[in-house]
């Protein structure tokens, strides 16, 4: 009986400890604050993103038709 207390009571620790990392983690992924960013910053990343793929055509055509294969394949998996 002793041994189950003591298991309960390690079980009810770590119920605890989880509750309060999960609380913790909320406040890195998918917040408010990295929607309001994109939403201010959205021509610029749009420019970054286009300024990405000039550089890699030129750089390195092969990786993006790497990229454009994948995304077909993924495109018409479903």
């Amino acid at each position: 009986m002793e041994e189950i207390d003591i298991i309960k009571k390690e079980v009810e620790e770590l119920k605890k400890k989880n509750i309060e990392l999960e609380e913790r983690l909320k406040k890195y992924t998918n917040g408010d604050n990295h929607k309001r960013y994109y939403e201010k910053n959205k021509e610029k990343i749009k420019e970054q993103g286009i300024n990405y793929l000039k550089k890699l055509k030129e750089e390195n055509p092969e990786k993006l038709k790497e990229y454009r294969r994948n995304y077909y394949l993924k495109k018409n998996r479903f």
